[in-house]
């Protein structure tokens, strides 16, 4: 396969192909005679895991080692639980700072009147000095 059918067969852009060979993630593909990439089946499957873990919001890194992990046959499950678990514990931190950012919108969107008026309770706490 060129990369335009493997990136229509992954899910993933021809551009994220190329960068994941060019950061290692991805193993350098074949070339034609003419230079052009060509790829095979095990491309795809390796392309739609990177794929389904970025969906999750696992870094690159962390996607690393999922990939050295998922190719070890002598893994052990644990070591993929406790990076699953980290993941997990990072995205609570996040959630938790976004459902902050968001109360305090509300509470300023709330407090704002939203007419003609040039008092605005939003622009007052984002220029309040700390």
């Amino acid at each position: 396969m060129n990369i335009g059918e493997v990136a229509a067969a992954s899910g993933v852009t021809a551009k994220m192909i190329r960068h994941y060979e060019g950061i290692g993630l991805l193993p350098e593909s074949a070339r034609s005679a003419a230079g052009y990439r060509q790829y095979g089946e095990r491309d795809v499957h390796l392309l739609r895991f990177i794929r389904r873990a970025r969906d999750l919001g696992f870094s690159l890194e962390q996607i690393a080692l999922l990939l050295s992990l998922w190719q070890d046959r002598g893994r052990a499950s644990a070591d993929v639980k406790r990076l699953a678990e980290a993941h997990i514990a990072e995205l609570d931190g996040k959630i938790r700072a976004l459902t902050g950012m968001r109360d305090t919108l509300l509470a300023l969107a709330d407090g704002c009147c939203g007419d003609a008026r040039p008092d605005c309770p939003i622009l007052d706490e984002l220029a309040a000095r700390e």
